[in-house]
């Protein structure tokens, strides 16, 4: 993730950033743009290990809630608003009804689970600074997929304002997940060709 310096500003934009702003700013394939503060970050899309991850994590998350009849709607990387900017996390499971319209963000308050792949080149802000974000935005749900050495799913729920650790799904083990609902998974298999 880098930070937009005036001068490099997309449309020449000048002075802080809003959240109105980012979402105003042309569709980019190229490009994810998050707002934390008035700052905007932007970071290149991710590669392919990564979108085969993520869309193999999001059908098993989809057919999890089908299964388990639970309303909710499991989307890849759409902007979500926080109280301190708008962030675009690799996953979301969001209320059903918070996806009715064909809007372009979703706000924190309709999302159940937030789930960020790490890589080398994006460990701090996916590992650190952004679950600082979603637990102040009080999204009950946190997950973290890490891909080296062996691909693992580090599960977090949020507890008095914080997110507390609560499960490590290893590679070569299928681990059952009761939240948000019941989910067995092996995360070996989401990477791998």
């Amino acid at each position: 993730m880098q930070p937009v310096t005036s001068g490099a500003s997309p449309g020449g934009h000048v002075g802080p950033w809003t959240v109105a702003d980012v979402l105003a700013l042309p569709e980019d394939r190229t490009t994810r743009y998050e707002l934390l503060g008035e700052s905007l970050v932007l970071s290149p899309v991710p590669g392919i290990r990564h979108q085969r991850a993520s869309f193999r994590l999001a059908m098993t998350l989809h057919a999890a809630a089908q299964a388990a009849e639970t309303p909710v709607e499991v989307l890849e990387a759409i902007n979500v608003v926080l109280p301190s900017g708008l962030v675009v996390p690799d996953l979301v499971v969001t209320d059903s009804g918070a996806t009715a319209e064909d809007d372009i963000s979703v706000d924190a308050e309709n999302v159940q689970l937030v789930v960020e792949l790490v890589s080398p080149r994006n460990r701090v802000v996916g590992c650190t600074f952004k679950p600082m974000l979603y637990a102040e935005a009080a999204i009950p749900h946190f997950w973290r997929l890490e891909f080296d050495p062996a691909p693992m799913l580090v599960v977090h729920e949020l507890q008095a304002g914080c997110y507390v650790e609560r499960t490590t799904a290893l590679s070569g083990t299928t681990t059952h997940l009761d939240v948000p609902f019941p989910l067995d998974i092996d995360p070996a298999n989401l990477p791998r060709q």
